[in-house]
Formats: structure tokens, C-alpha cells, sequence
């Protein structure tokens, strides 16, 4: 007859993506004993397949065009930057709009303000545990690159720079032979010239440093585990979790799926307003000439290019899609084009192209607290483009607001309850 073992922690966070693995650590800072699961190796999923940048001067939410010759550029279907299946675009139709409505200038303001001070912290917090991981050597404080082909684009983008000063970001406004000197590899003529955001810390290989924390947390003496999220059901005050044959118990569980918050929460009886901007990424060798010595990103067709240890990483804009629909290799084969005419690239790494997607709410902020009808149950997700940015100071924030310690900053704006939820 088999027996079942029961075993207790004081906090279940289920996911280990940088933002679980972020509240797992900073729980366990705190005392906590704290089982991590996932259903995979950690950091494995969307917080492998970033442009690893650390995103400290992305003090402006990622808005929706309102200008007319943006959305009609759109309309068309053949942007580089944004691409979409017309069947989810119908489908996502409610979703655009509040996406719409929220990127008017005085609500983008004041949605920025709310997420500033976890954007001016996202550093440091990462670097809380650079050296106890073993991730010094991942990690590069040179910034990044963003590249405009012509000299109206780069000005308007040196004017937009200069109004983000009061943010105490660091930049340099490169002309094409500044940028020459900084970038060698960028074959001549291709680009009118550059910003160069210098805050920004970039790290060459995302989930190496996600896995990384993890170890950190289980040589501190954290339980992680693989276990099925969706196993999770309360008994009576506890949260509790088979795991083979042990039945883990705890009163507090943190939800930190990313992309696969809403099978979760779906189960739970909440709607929550969570659509998905894919991603695609391709490795390529470097040609002869070298690869970029920052990320580059391409303004226009919104891919970035980084040096990563598997080779150079091409990380695609967006694709509105359904989370597992088929890939589609329109985008990225474009991307492609235009990336080898701005820099020598080797050929393809990778079988088939990896592919992820980034979960957003209408309002460009994450979910970051309590869940409204569970007691014992918060929820960590909806990070958008910047969930490995911010993983470590969303775990900082959720644990402070599970402890009871002041928060470094006011959560009410990450609340689950603006969703009426």
C-alpha cells in the first residue's frame, strides 16, 4: 500500500522564471521556508529567450501608436516591429482598445510614475545577488544602442532623449562615425546615427543567470521541485500541492507563471484582461568582422541584435498572436534581411527558431499582490517586455507586502482589484 507523505513550507511560489525565482529568494531573505516548483528546469521558458537587457532607462511604458501614419503603417501587416494573425487580432479587438485608451499621454504619465520606482531599483536588485550566483561574468554595464536609419529619425529621437534627462538617465547621441568607432562590425553607411543608453546593464545568456538564482536560493536551503501548478488546491486554511508521493502544505502560495498565469487563475473563478506580444529568437556565428559590443536595436524594425554565448541572438519585436498558436517565420526571416545588411552575420545555430510570449495587461503594468477572493494566495505576472528587468524587485515588492514591512513603494497600481476581478 502506498503511503503519502506530507510536508510543510511557509510559502509555495509556483514558477521558476525569474519573477518566482526573484520572490523565492527574497521570501527565503526573510525567513521564510519556501518551496520553488516548476513544471521545467528554471528559467527555461520566456526568461531564456529575452535580449537580456536589464532595463533601467525604459522609465516610458511601451504604448500603443495614436498617430496616424503609425496605425496606418500598422494597418498593412508587413511592419517588421509589429506583426499580427488577423483572426487574434479580432479576438484580442476589447484589448486594444484600453490599450489604446491607456496610452494617452496624461494616463501613459501617470501609469510610468506608478512603475518608476520599480524600474530605478531594477539594477540593484539583480546585483543583490550577482556575486553569491556566480553571474559577474554574465553581466555587462556598457548599455545598449538603439540604431535610426535616417537623420530626421535620429534627431527626433535625441529630442525625445533629452526630455527623459529629468529621469537621470545617462546617454550619448551618436553620429555615424561616433557610432563606427563604438560598433566596428556595422558595415558603412547603413545607419544615419544612434542613442546610446548607458544605464542599462545587459547579461549574455538570460536563463544561465535565472538558473543561477535558483541554485542560489537551494544552496541557501530552498526545496525546488517539479511539480504540475495546476495540481494546487486549498484544504481547509492551507494551499496544498502533490508532488509524487508527498503532499506539500502551505498557507501562503505565490503565482508566478508568466504566460500560464490564467490556466491557473482561470480555475480559480478570475478573468483578468492578459494578452500576449510573442517573440522569436534566432543564434547566429559571428562573421569575421565581430558581433555588436552592445545589444543593437533596430528602432525601425524593432529587433534587437546581442552577443550571447550561444552566438549572435536576433530577438524579434511583436507578434499579437494566441500564446500556442504555430510559429510563423515571416517575421523573424525579415528581421533577418534586414539585420545582415547592418551587420555581417554568420549562418543560422539554431534547428527552428525559439518562441515566447510576453503576457500584458491593457494598462501596461503587472499584476503584483493579493488575489482578491483567496486568502493566502498572491499573484506575481503580466510583465510585458520587462519581466526579466524587473523579476528580482517584484519578488522584493511581494515580499514585503506578504511580511507586512513598508514597500518601497505605494502597490496600489499593480492591484488585481483595477480589473474588477
Amino acid at each position: 500500500m502506498t503511503t503519502t507523505a506530507t510536508r510543510q513550507a511557509d510559502v509555495i511560489v509556483l514558477g521558476a522564471g525569474i519573477v518566482g525565482v526573484g520572490a523565492a529568494l527574497h521570501l527565503q531573505e526573510r525567513g521564510r521556508n519556501v518551496l520553488l516548483v516548476d513544471r521545467g528546469e528554471p528559467g527555461a521558458e520566456t526568461s531564456h529567450g529575452n535580449a537580456g537587457l536589464i532595463e533601467r532607462a525604459s522609465v516610458v511604458p511601451y504604448a500603443f501608436p495614436r498617430e496616424v501614419g503609425a496605425l496606418a503603417a500598422l494597418a498593412t501587416n508587413r511592419s517588421i516591429a509589429v506583426r499580427y494573425r488577423p483572426a487574434a487580432l479580432l479576438k484580442m479587438a476589447p484589448w486594444l482598445a484600453r490599450y489604446w485608451w491607456n496610452s494617452a499621454p496624461d494616463r501613459l504619465d501617470r501609469l510610468g510614475r506608478a512603475i518608476l520606482p520599480l524600474i530605478e531599483r531594477c539594477i540593484d536588485e539583480h546585483r543583490r545577488w550577482t556575486k553569491a550566483a556566480g553571474t559577474e561574468a554574465l553581466m555587462r554595464a556598457e548599455g545598449w544602442i538603439e540604431l535610426y536609419r535616417t537623420r530626421r529619425g535620429l534627431e527626433q529621437a535625441a529630442r525625445a532623449a533629452c526630455e527623459l534627462a529629468s529621469y537621470g538617465l545617462a546617454y550619448d547621441v551618436l553620429d555615424r562615425d561616433t557610432l563606427r568607432e563604438r560598433e566596428p562590425a556595422l558595415l558603412p553607411g547603413t545607419v544615419a546615427g544612434a542613442v546610446h543608453w548607458r544605464d542599462p546593464v545587459t547579461v549574455s545568456d538570460p536563463g544561465a543567470v535565472t538558473r543561477a538564482y535558483a541554485a542560489l536560493f537551494a544552496a541557501r536551503g530552498g526545496t525546488l521541485e517539479k511539480a504540475d501548478a495546476l495540481a494546487l488546491h486549498q484544504q481547509g486554511t492551507d494551499w496544498v500541492l502533490p508532488i509524487g508521493q508527498t503532499m506539500w502544505r502551505a498557507p501562503e502560495v505565490v503565482a508566478a507563471l508568466g504566460p500560464w498565469s490564467g490556466d491557473l487563475y482561470e480555475r480559480l473563478g478570475y478573468r483578468f484582461p492578459l494578452a500576449f506580444k510573442r517573440g522569436y529568437h534566432m543564434h547566429y556565428a559571428a562573421a569575421d568582422e565581430g558581433g555588436p559590443r552592445h545589444p543593437l536595436c533596430d528602432a525601425q524594425a524593432g529587433f534587437v541584435l546581442t552577443s550571447m554565448r550561444r552566438g549572435i541572438r536576433l530577438t524579434t519585436g511583436i507578434e499579437l498572436a494566441g500564446r500556442d498558436e504555430p510559429s510563423d517565420s515571416w517575421q523573424l526571416d525579415r528581421a533577418e534581411s534586414v539585420a545582415r545588411r547592418l551587420m555581417p552575420l554568420g549562418p543560422r545555430l539554431d534547428a527552428e527558431a525559439w518562441r515566447g510570449a510576453r503576457p500584458c495587461f491593457p494598462d501596461m503594468l503587472p499584476v503584483i499582490g493579493p488575489a482578491p477572493r483567496h486568502r493566502g494566495l498572491w499573484l506575481a505576472f503580466g510583465h510585458a517586455h520587462h519581466g526579466f528587468t524587473l523579476g528580482p524587485v517584484t519578488g522584493r515588492l511581494l515580499a514585503e507586502m506578504m511580511l507586512g514591512e513598508p514597500t518601497l513603494c505605494d502597490p496600489t497600481a499593480f492591484a488585481a482589484t483595477r480589473f474588477g476581478s
